[in-house]
Formats: C-alpha cells, structure tokens, sequence
C-alpha cells in the first residue's frame, strides 16, 4: 500500500466547499444514508485483516487480535446499530403544546448539520475515525476525515477505502502532520469531532471558536481506578488487567491509576502478576503484546519510569524484559509503580502506555476526595460489591463514563453516550446520541386556523385582561 504525500494545505478549503455545495444541493435521502451504510460495512468487512496489518506495521507490532476487536469489531457493531435505527431516528418527533396554545401542533425534526470535520488519532486510528464518519454519514452529513499521521499506513488504508465506497463530493480523507491538522482545524466546519490530547485539544477548540464552530471533543486524563473493600481480587486483577493492557495502555480510558485499600496491596499484585504472567508468558517477541507506538512516546514512557526510580519509587515489572530489546522493540512491560509522590510526570500526566500507579487510600471517603482534587476524569472505575459504597462514589464524583466491576466496556455499549467532561472533553458521540450530535434539531409549530394567542392583543381589555390575571396569578 502506497502512503501517500500530505495534502496541501491550499486544498483543504476548496475540498471543503465541494463537499458543502454537494450537501446542500440535495438532503441525503433515508435510502443514500443506508446504501452509504451498506457499502462501507461490506468494503470495511472485506478489507478488515488488511486493517489489522497496516496498524500493526505502523505500531512495529500490535496484536491482530486487538485490532480486529477494537477496530474491527466495534466499527462492524456501530454501522450495524446505525443500520437497524436509522429509519425511526429520522422522523420526526411529536412534542405536546403548552395548552394555552392549543389547538396548535409541534414537532422536532432533525436534519443535516452540512459538513462535518473529523480529527482522528493514532492509537485505535480506525475505530475512531470510522465510527464518527459513519454516524455523520448516518445524519445526512458529508465528511472531511484527517486521520493521523503517526500511523501512515492506516491513514493510506483509509484513504483507499474511502475512496472506494464514497464519491469524492461526499467524504474526503485529508492526509498530513501537524500543519495539515492545524490548517484543517481553522476550517469553516458545521461541526468538528477531535480526539486526542487535551493539551492539543484546547488547540484546535481556540481554532474552531475563530468560525464559530460547534466542536466535540473526546480527549483524555487521568481515569482513576478504585477497589474497594473485600472485593474478590483475583477478579479485580483481571479485569484491570484487560482494560490496562489492552494496546500496551495506549487506550484514552485505561485505569490510569488505581487506588486500594493498604491491606489488600500485596495479595492484589499477587493475583495482578500472576494474571498477567498467564496472558504474556513473556513480551519480547510476543506477537499478542503491543509495542509503543513511537520512539518519541516511547522515550517519555522511560522518563517517566527513569524520574520515580530516581525518587526512590518501587518499580515493580510484572513480566521480565530485558531493557536493550525493550528498547529496540519500543516496548516497555507491564509495570507497577507503587506510591508515587503526586508531584511526579507519572501523577501528573496522562500515563497512556502500560504503567499503573499504586496508591492506598484508608477510607472511601478519602479515595473520593483525592479523585475530586484532580481533573474530572474520561472515566471511572470502581470495583465493590456493596451497593452503598458503590451509590456513594457515583453520586459524589464526576466522570465521563464510569463501568462498575470492570473496565473500559461502557465504551463498547451502543446506547450509552461516550465523551469526557471538563478537561477531559465535551459533547457525546456513539448511537443515537452520535446521530443528534450531528444533527440539527430543529422546532417547528404547526399553528391551527384559530389560534388562542388570537385573544391576546392591544388594547388588553375586557377577556384579554382577565385572562393575563389568571395565568399570571
């Protein structure tokens, strides 16, 4: 697969104009929007283990597995439930009239936005590029996607399958670095979906604000991971191990942190290792475990290692590796740090790799306040079995997503909203509240022949006045 050169960036708004005129000449028919849906579900379907290569030659390595579920699978899922809805979220909805208004009718129809912008990152750059493309397609929308350009050959996969299933009026794959994604972010969108960093998100949300366009953005933080007391910890240790090392931790939502009881630290790394030791007898060569995506991740996953160890923190490798093939092979094994001053890179940033911090709280009231002292987080996890507790940690805490005894899987659910909140991001994308993000609602009152309000007009005298006293009684 050839990878292509960036795409001027004098092409970007004249591309966007094309598509615009084309959108607007026409509203996308309920019938476009599924034959859109039918044939990019059969092209992806037909291509998908060439996906899973081109990711894994951009990664160095990650798992064919991984791909297939969490690019794969997922993208399959998303344009079927579109697929299965379509046709009842697009009519329109009855809405009662307050009865002073009455005989009056009032609906709510939603219609295309016009163009939306896709921004997409590298970590699952199919699954989140592809899921928001097909739920803008899905709302009649036409769509400019700028993959990224840390996985080229995904990008070049895009490209050519975009290519494939969508005229060029109607979707457009933007390819290039930095530049082509600051260019593309200043474009006159009818709305911007970027995911990735909130440090470059508050990037291209100042570039947006510029046109006035409404953006979503689905960024990142520090999910904290709490277990609480007398949950079964072999059970907790899975769990967390799948949400934290599914793609090496490169996951926006992986626990970023985990926090537990004093007493249950040593038999939960016990149960932790012996776990991971059982899904990656060893991680060199291992054709099951994802390598860092680049050099430049890669070497601010040691520093960040490199800096606790210079502060006395225990750096525990829950599998063996030896470091000059880790660091041929960008690879870094599952790791824990335990108890890591707060002021470290390794508390302070986003982790995104497969390194997890632990830390002991005494009460759950104390694991809830040291949550709350930091940015509300993407997501929450929360492993205990007294319903109480568990009421209590989502009542008193605010996250974007929350999945009770497990990780990660409320990402995977088609008729729960995903998105952050605050510095973790904005706007909901994922179903139908994918479909109503891009989508206009638009109010519409059908007003009778005789009308009520007919009543209410100068000089107030007589009915007109008695009836202003009695609904503002």
């Amino acid at each position: 697969m050839d990878i292509a050169a960036s795409t001027p960036i004098q092409e970007l708004l004249p591309t966007l104009k094309r598509l615009r005129a084309a959108q607007a000449a026409a509203t996308p028919t309920y019938e476009q929007r599924r034959n859109d849906l039918d044939r990019l579900r059969d092209a992806f379907q037909r291509r998908v283990e060439e996906m899973a290569t081109a990711v894994s030659a951009d990664f160095g390595n990650r798992s064919r597995h991984e791909s297939l579920i969490a690019d794969g699978m997922t993208v399959l899922g998303e344009i079927d439930f579109l697929r299965r809805h379509l046709k009842s979220w697009m009519r329109p909805q009855r809405r009662m009239v307050n009865w002073i208004f009455l005989p009056a009718r009032a609906e709510v129809r939603v219609q295309p936005l016009g163009v939306v912008g896709v921004i997409a990152p590298w970590n699952y750059p199919v699954n989140l590029a592809l899921i928001p493309l097909a739920t803008a397609i899905a709302a009649g929308n036409h769509v400019m996607l700028k993959p990224s350009e840390h996985t080229p050959r995904t990008s070049a996969f895009l490209r050519d399958l975009v290519g494939e299933v969508f005229p060029a009026d109607r979707v457009a794959v933007v390819l290039g670095g930095v530049d082509v994604a600051t260019a593309f972010s200043s474009l006159p969108f009818d709305h911007l979906l970027f995911t990735g960093s909130t440090a470059v998100g508050r990037k291209v949300m100042a570039a947006a604000a510029a046109n006035l366009t409404p953006v979503t953005l689905e960024l990142g933080g520090k999910s904290p991971c709490v277990i609480g007391p007398d949950f079964p910890l072999p059970l907790a240790a899975a769990r967390i191990a799948s949400g934290k090392w599914l793609n090496a931790g490169q996951t926006c939502i992986a626990p970023d942190y985990l926090l537990l009881p004093d007493a249950s630290r040593e038999a939960f790394i016990a149960a932790l290792r012996a776990n991971v030791q059982e899904r990656f007898p060893v991680v060199a060569g291992n054709r099951d475990y994802t390598a860092v995506i680049n050099d430049i991740e890669y070497r601010r996953l040691r520093g960040y290692l490199d800096e606790a160890s210079a502060r006395g923190v225990k750096i525990i490798e829950l599998v063996s590796l030896d470091r000059a093939t880790a660091d041929a092979e960008r690879l870094i094994a599952p790791t824990l740090a335990i108890d890591p001053p707060d002021d470290l890179a390794l508390m302070r940033e986003e982790i995104f790799g497969p390194i997890l911090p632990l830390k002991s709280y005494r009460t759950l009231d104390e694991a809830i306040a040291y949550i709350n002292a930091r940015p509300r987080p993407l997501a929450l996890y929360h492993f205990d079995n007294d319903r109480a507790r568990v009421e209590r940690m989502l009542d008193r805490t605010v996250a974007g997503g929350v999945s009770i005894n497990d990780t990660v899987m409320h990402f995977a659910q088609d008729r729960l909203p995903f998105g952050g909140v605050g510095p973790s991001g904005m706007g909901h994308y994922h179903g139908r509240d994918g479909f109503l993000t891009f989508s206009h609602q638009k109010s519409v009152l059908r007003q009778a022949r005789l009308s009520s309000m007919a009543l209410f007009k100068p000089p107030y005298r007589g009915l007109a006045d008695r009836l202003v006293k009695f609904l503002t009684r």
